[in-house]
Parts: C-alpha cells; sequence; structure tokens
C-alpha cells in the first residue's frame, strides 16, 4: 500500500477523492491468448492449486484495449504467506525485447492469471507489469482472469483495471485536521471483457473446431444444451446480483448507482407473466412442442422396428442360402460314395466269376 503525505496547511479545500487514471472501456480477448493461457496452466498447475500468471501483449485506441498475443512469465508464490511470491521480472523484460524485434507494433497492455479469484498479491504483481509499459502510455495496463475450468458455462474471461482512492487519515491529537494525511488505497475494478477474433484467426479457430466437433450429437441436443448453458449463466449472474445487493443492505460495501440504475433497468425490462392471454399462449406453445416430441419418438421408435425387422429377414435369407448349398454339397458327397460302393461290388462279382471259371 503506497501512502502519500498531503499538506493542507494553507489550503482548507479537501483534498481530491480519487487520482483515477484514464478509464478503459472494455478489453478484448483473442482466442491465441486464450489457447496460450490454457497451455501454460496445463504444463505448470495443473492438478494443483498453482495459478500461472503471463504477460498480455497487443494495442489500445481510445480506452479499448485489444489483447492479441501473450507469454508466460515463471510466476511463484507461498501458499501459507499470501505476501510472498516470486515473479521472474529480468526474464519477462528479455522476451519482451525479443517480441519487440518480431512485432513492434505490440506493447505490454496488462497482465492475466488462472485465478480463479483475485488475490493479494495481484496489485503487487501489476505494479511491476506497469514498470515495463513504455512511457507515454495513456491507457493504464490491465488484469484479466482467465478461466481454464472446464465446467464453467459463461465466458472465461474477467477483467480489471487498478483505481486509487484517497481517504484522509485524521490524527487522534484531536479535531485539528491541519496536521492529516491522505492515504491511497489502490483496488480493482471490473472492466468489461469481450472475445474477439480477426479473420484469420476466425479460420484458425474453425479448422480446430472441426476435430472437436461430434457429429453422432443430433442438433436438437445441442440447441438443447446451448439453453442449458444460457439458464446456468443466467442464475449465476442473479445469485452475483443477489449477493451485492445483500452487501449493501449489511454495509459490507458501498452502494454504487450505476450498478443499482441498471439493475433497476434489468427488472423493469422482464415481461409480465402474469397475463391470462401470455399464460395461455405459452402452455398452447408447449403443448405443440411436446406433441412434436412424441411422434418424433414413436417415428424414431416404428422406424428402428423396420429396420430390425428387415435386417434380420435379410440374415435370415443369408443363412438359408448357405445351409442349403451344404446340403447340397452332402447330398452330393453320399451319392458319389454310393456310385464307388455299386462299383466296387460289380467288380468283385466279376472277378469272382472269373475264379470259378
Amino acid at each position: 500500500m503506497n501512502t502519500a503525505k498531503a499538506d493542507t496547511s494553507n489550503n482548507d479545500a479537501p483534498p481530491e477523492t480519487s487520482s483515477t487514471p484514464p478509464d478503459v472501456i472494455d478489453v478484448t480477448i483473442h482466442p491465441l491468448v486464450l489457447l496460450s493461457a490454457t497451455d501454460h496452466y496445463h504444463r505448470v498447475a495443473r492438478g494443483t492449486r498453482k495459478r500461472a500468471v503471463g504477460v498480455l501483449l497487443g494495442s489500445a485506441s481510445r480506452g479499448s484495449i485489444d489483447a492479441t498475443n501473450s507469454f508466460a512469465v515463471p510466476f511463484e508464490e507461498d501458499s501459507k504467506n499470501s505476501s510472498v511470491f516470486y515473479l521472474d521480472h529480468n526474464y519477462m523484460e528479455n522476451m519482451l525485447a525479443m517480441f519487440r524485434k518480431v512485432h513492434a507494433k505490440e506493447r505490454v497492455v496488462g497482465f492475466y492469471s488462472t485465478g480463479p479469484q483475485i488475490r493479494p498479491n495481484d496489485l503487487r504483481i501489476y505494479e511491476l507489469v506497469k514498470r515495463v509499459v513504455p512511457a507515454g502510455t495513456i491507457t493504464p495496463p490491465v488484469f484479466v482472469i482467465i478461466d481454464v475450468r472446464p465446467d464453467r458455462e459463461s465466458i472465461p474471461t474477467t477483467a480489471y483495471r487498478v483505481v486509487e482512492e484517497v481517504d484522509l487519515v485524521v490524527p487522534t491529537g484531536g479535531a485539528d485536521k491541519s496536521g492529516g494525511a491522505a492515504e491511497v488505497r489502490k483496488s480493482f475494478a471490473h472492466v468489461p471483457s469481450l472475445i474477439g477474433a480477426m479473420e484469420a484467426e476466425e479460420v484458425g479457430v474453425e479448422h480446430l473446431l472441426r476435430d472437436i466437433n461430434d457429429p453422432t450429437v443430433s442438433t436438437v441436443a445441442n440447441l438443447v444444451k446451448a439453453k442449458l448453458s444460457g439458464l446456468s449463466t443466467l442464475t449465476e449472474k442473479l445469485v452475483e446480483m443477489k449477493d451485492y445487493l445483500t452487501a449493501v443492505s449489511e454495509g459490507h460495501m458501498k452502494a454504487n448507482s450505476e450498478i443499482i440504475a441498471n439493475m433497476q433497468a434489468i427488472v423493469n425490462l422482464l415481461p409480465n407473466l402474469n397475463v391470462e392471454e401470455l399464460v395461455r399462449s405459452m402452455l398452447v406453445k408447449n403443448n405443440d412442442m411436446h406433441m412434436v416430441i412424441y411422434l418424433s419418438a414413436l417415428i424414431r421408435c416404428v422406424i428402428a422396428l423396420h429396420d430390425l425387422v428387415v435386417n434380420k429377414i435379410a440374415y435370415n435369407g443369408e443363412v438359408g442360402d448357405g445351409l442349403g448349398l451344404a446340403k447340397g454339397k452332402k447330398a452330393t458327397k453320399v451319392d458319389a460314395g454310393e456310385e464307388k460302393k455299386e462299383d466296387d461290388g460289380d467288380s468283385k462279382a466279376k472277378s469272382k466269376k472269373k475264379n470259378s471259371q
């Protein structure tokens, strides 16, 4: 935590309540960053409680940050003492120098972590990453949590920016504020994050998804899975809103008028489901959909039984032809044996007649 002394002996005006740098509007994460972070996690921290940390490279324009590339950084932290960690800043500086030789337009726009939550060391890592940001950069670096857990249904990225709040610290000696000090506190504030790609990246992602796509899964199953994913994400967001309102009502967090206004707008946009006509139409639509599903299941059963009968008939025909051929061959062999016996009997009779003569 950084502290800064404020001299208010000659000026009774209160100091500024915040010294926040220019706002970050949104952060766009490209597919290459997601693939690199996932590979980094699986090579370093898979199956453990560790996390992977790396540097984000890209560009910034008018508050919008595009993270197009990244690289991993050696990182270790003590699980028992959260204030102890190791970040190889020499390796980070060497990697940046090599990246500048390959792509001079890419610069440091922040750092990522596999989280999945903010940890106490993240502010200190932010200060280390801020040192390698080019001089004269207006847009500050951001912190992005990339959740690599496979069971996550929503967007796997969460972006944050650092805000600074100045609090007055009044000395315990008396009510005179002339000897007060200003304490600067830094914290993370949420920033909207997006998943974006250029045309070349989209082509590469499509080629990757061709191997992942399962052709045995029907389109209906994909649609149902997408609906379930959307509902689970909606539930997660509603629980997050509920937790925020509970924390505000209990005094654990400060009320943010912008967040509350957005919640009110969301509630106002919800449709009124108590209208009798709407309820009737939804029931009719639901019954029609279930009727279609029921008829489809019956048709599938009939087609499956038909295919089974056809296969059985074809199998019996093939087996029957095989048995007929086998019986024919056996009969010819029996006839040939009887003819041979008759020939042997005739030859013996002729030989006996010759001997008697």
